[in-house]
C-alpha cells in the first residue's frame, strides 16, 4: 500500500509537535482542570469562573486537551476521558499529576533545550550533568523527590505483585529515593526492613514519608551518594529502580558486581528501569525517556535487557526473569545469586 505525501507529513508533524500536546496536558494540571471535571461535567465559562483564568484561555486550553483525548466535549459542556479521570485528577486513588506537574513539566522540559549540546559534546561544564549536582540543590532536591514519590507509589505496588520475597529479611534499596518503593515492598513483607542509599538532601525528605507511612523502626537512611557509599553486605533483596539510566554508563556494570559481592547466598537481585528492546527499534516512551536522561548525564546508557542480564550473569547471577512494570516503558530484570 501507498503511503502519500500528506499522509506521511502529518505523521511527522504529529511527532514533531508531540511536545505541545504535552505542555498542554502539564497546563491543565496547572490549573487543575482535570480534578474540577472529576465530579462534575462544566462548561469553559464554570471553570474559568472556578480557576479566575480568562474564558478566551481556557476555551482554548480545552479544545487542545479535546483533540488529544484527555478532554471529552458534548456540545457546550466537557468532562474527563476515562484516563484522565483514573491518573490526572486528585480525586483518583491512582493519580500521578504531581509527577507529571513537578518533576517532568519544572525540571525534565527545562533539561531538553541542553540535548543538542550534550549530544555534540559542547555543553558547559557548569550545566547540570549528575544527579550528585542536581540534588545538592536543596529545591531542585525537594520538587524532583517529591515527585518522584508519587509517581513511584504504582509501580512500587506493582513490584511488590511481581516478586516472591517469602523468607527474605533484608532490603537494600540502592538509590532509593524518598522510599516509595521500600515502602510498598515492606507493606507486602512485614518481616522485611529496608536501608536506602541516596542523597542527603533526598533522605532528609525521604525519612517523613517513612514516618506518614509509619516506618521509622523498619526503614533506614545512608545518606549518600550511592556510586560511593560502602553497601552493606549480607543482603537478601538489593532493589536498584531508575537507577542505571541516571548514571554514566560505565558505571553500571561496576555496580552489577558490587550488587553480587553485597547479595547474601540466595539473594535477590531487582533491576527495574527504562528499557529498550535489544533490537533497539522502542518502545517509544522508554527510548524517549532514556534520550532525556542524557540531557543532564551525558555519559548515561541506553540499557536492553539483554545486555544488561549478559552482566548480570558475567558476575554470576542466575534465574532469570523479565517482567514489563509500566507498559511501554519499564522493565523488571529479576535474577539470583545461587546459595
Amino acid at each position: 500500500m501507498s503511503v502519500s505525501l500528506a499522509e506521511t507529513a502529518e505523521d511527522v508533524s504529529k511527532i514533531a509537535f508531540g511536545f505541545m500536546a504535552s505542555k498542554a496536558l502539564f497546563a491543565g494540571l496547572h490549573v487543575d482542570v482535570f480534578t474540577r471535571l472529576s465530579e462534575n461535567s462544566k462548561t469553559s465559562g464554570e471553570i474559568a469562573t472556578e480557576t479566575g483564568v480568562p474564558a478566551n484561555r481556557i476555551t482554548t486550553l480545552l479544545t487542545a486537551l479535546t483533540s488529544i483525548g484527555l478532554i471529552d466535549r458534548n456540545d457546550t459542556i466537557y468532562s474527563n476521558a476515562p484516563a484522565a479521570d483514573m491518573f490526572l485528577s486528585r480525586e483518583s486513588k491512582y493519580e500521578f499529576g504531581d509527577y507529571l506537574r513537578y518533576q517532568i513539566d519544572r525540571q525534565m522540559y527545562p533539561f531538553l533545550s541542553q540535548l543538542n549540546e550534550v549530544i555534540e559534546g559542547s555543553l558547559n561544564p557548569d550545566a547540570v550533568d549528575s544527579y550528585q549536582h542536581w540534588m545538592s540543590d536543596p529545591k531542585q532536591a525537594s520538587i524532583y523527590s517529591e515527585a518522584q514519590h508519587a509517581g513511584s507509589l504504582g509501580p512500587g505496588r506493582t513490584l511488590a505483585r511481581l516478586v516472591d520475597l517469602t523468607g527474605t529479611r533484608n532490603l537494600l534499596d540502592v538509590g532509593g529515593g524518598t522510599g516509595a518503593m521500600s515502602i510498598r515492598l515492606l507493606e507486602a513483607y512485614p518481616d522485611l526492613v529496608s536501608t536506602i542509599i541516596d542523597f542527603p538532601n533526598v533522605a532528609e525528605i525521604g525519612w517523613r514519608f517513612v514516618s506518614d507511612a509509619g516506618m521509622v523502626d523498619r526503614i533506614r537512611y545512608i545518606p549518600c551518594n550511592a556510586l560511593v557509599a560502602e553497601w552493606p553486605t549480607e543482603q537478601d533483596v538489593i532493589l536498584a529502580s531508575y537507577l542505571f539510566s541516571g548514571i554514566p554508563g560505565n558505571e553500571v556494570p561496576r555496580l552489577v558486581d558490587y550488587a553480587f559481592e553485597c547479595s547474601s547466598a540466595g539473594g535477590h537481585f531487582l533491576v527495574h528501569d527504562f528499557m529498550v528492546e535489544d533490537d533497539r527499534t522502542g518502545p517509544p516512551m522508554a527510548a524517549l525517556w532514556q534520550l532525556q536522561h542524557m540531557a543532564f548525564t551525558p555519559e548515561a546508557r541506553s540499557v536492553t535487557p539483554g545486555w544488561l542480564k549478559g552482566r548480570m550473569e558475567e558476575v554470576g547471577f542466575t534465574d532469570f526473569r523479565e517482567e514489563e512494570m509500566i507498559p511501554g516503558m519499564t522493565r523488571l530484570i529479576h535474577a539470583r545469586k545461587p546459595d
